[in-house]
């Protein structure tokens, strides 16, 4: 694995030049318009690089974007990869590995996902203050390489205090309806049943989600401080439980996407 990083890190570094990026940026699901407020220098498609996997979903563009924002230099992913299309835990997570070796020292997420928390509605934001994983796979599983990180990663703050209160005083700042809480990753890619969505919630989630740990347990691993928000795209309660479509998760991802970028453009100015 170590010499696959190495060599599509090496290809990249070949093709951007002298351009290093300070921040990496994955892009949720309906999340991919930041793009278009990032001053691009360079894109490459994920089916140009060597060893990149490319995402399966038609709404995911598969590209990595070069470029400034807020005045730092970023590099964004603009399309994710799920355990749900049929990839393992080291590929979904490969491309942070390799943003890291571009020299990135943060990582911010983004996701859609659905409220658990009946405080919360659609449309709403959610910074992350933890999660759980219930997904059934590690991306640390396997040989360790020491040149990556520890064998047995502490992750007792995976989402960096300072990013969150952060974040929330500018949420707070700009009337933006943005809470905290705790993010369960499941693996998808069906929606959940109501007695999935009552046991979720009674595990202490507040939404639920089909990404964003593993990149996160993986960024960890590596040093690399997190940021992750969700926009709350739909609402599993129970007892007044809606049928959804994608389309309409997609929607409303975007209509709430002006806020998450606000918010993610004035703190990587502040980084």
């Amino acid at each position: 694995m170590l010499d696959n990083i190495q060599h599509t890190a090496a290809y990249i570094k070949n093709r951007i030049g002298d351009f290093k990026p300070e921040v990496g940026i994955i892009l949720g699901t309906g999340l991919g318009g930041l793009v278009t407020e990032i001053q691009v220098e360079k894109q490459l498609m994920y089916s140009n690089i060597p060893d990149f996997p490319i995402s399966t979903l038609e709404f995911h563009s598969g590209k990595l974007i070069f470029g400034t924002l807020a005045g730092k230099k970023v590099v964004a992913m603009q399309g994710r990869l799920h355990y749900y299309e049929g990839y393992n835990m080291q590929q979904i997570t490969f491309p942070v590995r390799v943003m890291k070796m571009l020299g990135i020292k943060t990582l911010l997420v983004s996701n859609a996902s659905g409220a658990l928390n009946p405080d919360f509605r659609k449309g709403d934001l959610m910074v992350i203050s933890d999660h759980i994983n219930l997904q059934p796979a590690n991306p640390l599983i396997g040989r360790n390489e020491e040149e990556l990180g520890p064998r047995f990663p502490d992750m007792s703050e995976p989402y960096q205090l300072a990013l969150i209160d952060k974040a929330l005083d500018i949420a707070a700042a700009n009337n933006i309806n943005c809470h905290k809480g705790v993010y369960v990753a499941v693996t998808g890619p069906n929606l959940e049943t109501r007695a999935e969505y009552r046991y979720l919630r009674i595990i202490g989630g507040d939404a639920v989600g089909m990404s964003t740990v593993p990149e996160v347990i993986v960024a960890n691993h590596m040093g690399l401080p997190v940021f992750a928000i969700s926009v709350l795209t739909d609402e599993g309660f129970p007892e007044t439980l809606q049928k959804v479509s994608i389309d309409e998760i997609i929607k409303i991802a975007q209509d709430a996407e002006p806020k998450l970028t606000l918010i993610l453009k004035e703190l990587i100015a502040g980084l």
